[in-house]
């Protein structure tokens, strides 16, 4: 069946399935292209960061301000920029910069949410406009004669859009949870990499108090 032959036989549920199979597909495809590139660098990233912290803070504060267009070097960049900071302040600066990391993080999550919801509610809807439309067009009259003939084809087709709402729902669950899961490893790895820093940064700390004293 061709497109065009769907969006017939699908009756009027098949064009805001259309609409939120476009919205879904387009959200996929950012979300996977995001999701590559903060993968592919996050490592590198975190090494350079906390290896050059260890030794030289100042020089760790200039690497975060070259990864800020990737999350993880923009939540580290934002309590490296603290200049003698008290290490509870520091600590408080690492929790707002994951939380606002974390949260922009999740964009899509919404629409993704609401195509999964919608879609199979309008692909039933199709089919029940459908059935309506195909069990009002005989009477009483004609049962048992060649007159309700077309009737199951019409039952049949207007199975089309529930089918469809599930396959453009199903497939959005499916990006949605891999989505997720990536969000929830990314967690984990600001928690470790927001400890390391902040442990480096105690130390550094202690040392300078123990010499002014």
């Amino acid at each position: 069946m061709t497109l065009a032959e769907l969006i017939e036989k699908g009756g009027v549920s098949i064009w805001p399935l259309l609409f939120l199979s476009i919205l879904a597909l387009g959200t996929i495809i950012e979300r996977i292209f995001f999701w590559s590139k903060v993968l592919i660098k996050e490592d590198q990233i975190l090494n350079n960061i906390l290896d050059a912290a260890s030794t030289n803070w100042e020089k760790a504060g200039e690497i975060s301000s070259r990864y800020r267009n990737h999350p993880l070097g923009k939540f580290l960049n934002t309590p490296l920029q603290l200049e003698n900071a008290d290490p509870e302040i520091f600590h408080l600066a690492l929790e707002t910069s994951a939380d606002d990391e974390l949260i922009l993080m999740r964009k899509g999550d919404k629409i993704l949410e609401g195509v999964i919801a919608l879609s199979p509610l309008l692909g039933l809807l199709g089919t029940v406009l459908g059935l309506i439309r195909s069990l009002g067009s005989i009477s009483l009259s004609d049962l048992g004669t060649g007159a309700t003939s077309g009737v199951t084809q019409g039952i049949g087709e207007s199975l089309i859009s529930t089918a469809a709402g599930l396959i453009v729902a199903i497939i959005s669950v499916v990006f949605y949870r891999l989505f997720q899961a990536f969000w929830f490893n990314q967690v984990r790895v600001f928690r470790k990499a927001g400890s390391d820093l902040e442990v480096i940064y105690r130390q550094k700390w202690n040392q300078e108090q123990n010499l002014t004293v």
